[in-house]
C-alpha cells in the first residue's frame, strides 16, 4: 500500500472551503475545485517519497493493476478518483463515448494542437461516465426534460425568446424538437444575445414574484445568468432535469448526456479520462458544435444508482460500466470488517480514522483526507476503527 497525495486543481468555481476541510489543509483564500486521486497523466496523484501513481503502475503493471484489469486496459489505472466541491455552478457540458474520444483525440493530434493547449477539447482517446456520491447537498442539471413539460414551463413566461423556444417544441414533442431547441440556443449562428438572454432570466423573476409553477426554474434561470451574464446556457436549464443528492446518495451520468453541476461537496469517479466538451457556463474552452454532435437529446430522468450492501457495514454503488465501482465502508469500532474489491484500489478516509490491513502487505493507518493506492499484487482488505472509507476499484 502506498500513501497518495492528491493532485488539485484551482477552478474558478470551486469552494475555498469545502475540499480543505476533507484534506485538513489551510485554507489559503483561492478556490479549491478537485483533488485528483488517479493517475491520469495530466494530474497524477503523488506517492509519497515516491513517484507520481502513473509512474508507479507503469514500472510494473502486472503487480500494480493485476493481469485481468492490464489485459482490459493496458498499463493504465482505468478510473480517476476526485473530490469535486462547487461553490459556483460550472459548465455546461457532455463526455464523448470511447469511439468519439478516439476519434477527437487522433483529429487533434493530426491537426498539431498541442495537448495541453486551453483550446484543446479532447485530452486524451478514453471515454468519460462519472458517479457522483454526495458528501452535502449536491444540486445538479442532468439529461433532458420531456419536450411537452419544457413548453409548459416557458408557456408562463412573458418574453419573446421563451415564445420562439416553446415555439419550436410544440411543433415536435419529441428528442428531434428538443435537439432543434437546444441548438438554436447555443450554435454561434442562431444563439441568442446577451440582451435577450437578461430578458428571459427578468421575465423568470416576474413570474417567481408572481407565483412560478416551477420556482426552482426560475430561480436556476436567474442564477446561472447572474453567473455567466449574457450566456445563453442560463436558458437551456429550461430544458434539463434538475437534481438534488442528498448525502449518501448517487448518480450516474452516461456518455453524451448533458449536465452541469450547480453546487455542493462530493465523491466523483469516472473513467480515466479528462475529456470535456463545453457549451456555456464557464470561462475555460467552449467546443459547441462538437457538444452538439456528441449530445443524446432523448429526454430521460436522472439515472440514481441505489447502493448494494455487503459485509453488513459497506454499500457498493455499481455503475453500469467495466472501468469502475465505487464503494463506502462505515466503521465504528466493532471489531475488523472485510472491504470488497479487486484489483487496484485507491482509498480515501473522509471521516474519522481508518486502519487497513493488506493480506500480503502489512498495515496503513488513515486519517481523515488522507489515501493510499493498493495494488492488485495486495490481495484482499480488512479494515477496523471508527470512520468512513470510500474506495474505488475494478468490478
Amino acid at each position: 500500500m502506498y500513501r497518495l497525495t492528491p493532485a488539485t486543481q484551482h477552478y474558478d468555481w470551486g469552494s475555498t472551503t469545502a475540499i480543505q476541510d476533507v484534506l485538513r489543509t489551510v485554507p489559503d483564500g483561492l478556490p479549491l475545485a478537485e483533488a485528483w486521486f488517479g493517475a491520469h497523466p495530466s494530474a497524477p496523484a503523488q506517492v509519497v517519497d515516491g513517484p507520481t501513481l502513473d509512474e508507479l503502475i507503469a514500472a510494473d503493471p502486472q503487480v500494480a493493476l493485476g493481469e485481468g484489469v492490464a489485459t482490459r486496459f493496458g498499463a493504465h489505472l482505468p478510473y480517476l478518483l476526485k473530490l469535486i466541491a462547487a461553490d459556483a455552478p460550472l459548465s455546461l457540458q457532455v463526455h464523448p463515448d470511447i469511439a468519439r474520444a478516439r476519434a477527437g483525440f487522433a483529429a487533434e493530434d493530426a491537426a498539431g494542437v498541442p495537448l495541453l493547449a486551453p483550446e484543446r477539447s479532447y485530452k486524451d482517446a478514453n471515454h468519460k461516465p462519472e458517479l457522483v456520491y454526495a458528501l452535502t447537498r449536491f444540486d445538479a442539471m442532468v439529461g433532458f426534460r420531456a419536450p411537452r413539460r419544457a413548453a409548459e414551463l416557458l408557456a408562463g413566461l412573458d418574453d419573446p425568446l421563451a415564445g420562439q423556444l416553446r415555439d419550436i417544441l410544440v411543433a415536435d414533442p419529441t428528442s428531434a424538437g428538443v435537439r432543434a431547441a437546444f441548438t438554436w440556443l447555443l450554435n454561434p449562428e442562431s444563439r441568442p444575445g446577451a440582451v435577450e438572454v437578461a430578458a428571459f432570466a427578468a421575465a423568470c423573476a416576474r413570474r417567481l414574484e408572481d407565483g412560478s409553477p416551477s420556482p426552482r426554474t426560475d430561480r436556476t434561470v436567474m442564477r446561472l445568468a447572474a453567473a455567466y451574464p449574457g450566456d445563453p446556457g442560463a436558458v437551456t436549464s429550461v430544458l434539463l432535469n434538475p437534481v438534488t443528492l442528498r448525502p449518501g446518495e448517487a448518480l450516474f451520468v452516461p456518455a453524451g448526456t448533458v449536465h452541469a453541476y450547480l453546487g455542493g461537496l462530493a465523491v466523483e469517479i469516472m473513467a480515466n479520462s479528462d475529456n470535456v466538451l463545453r457549451a456555456g457556463l464557464t470561462s475555460k474552452h467552449v467546443d459547441t458544435l462538437e457538444l452538439l454532435a456528441t449530445l443524446d437529446t432523448v429526454a430521460a430522468p436522472p439515472i440514481r444508482i441505489a447502493p448494494e450492501r455487503v459485509f453488513t457495514s459497506t454499500e457498493i454503488f455499481y455503475a453500469p460500466v467495466d472501468d469502475f465501482e465505487l464503494s463506502v465502508t462505515r466503521l465504528t469500532d466493532e471489531g475488523t470488517t472485510r472491504i470488497p474489491g479487486r484489483g487496484p484500489r485507491v482509498l480515501v478516509c473522509i471521516e474519522g480514522e481508518v486502519e487497513v490491513h493488506g493480506e500480503h502487505d502489512g498495515t496503513l493507518v488513515l486519517e481523515r483526507g488522507q489515501a493510499a493506492f493498493v495494488p492488485a499484487a495486495d490481495g484482499p482488505l480488512s479494515a477496523r476503527g471508527d470512520g468512513v472509507l470510500v474506495q474505488a476499484d475494478v468490478p
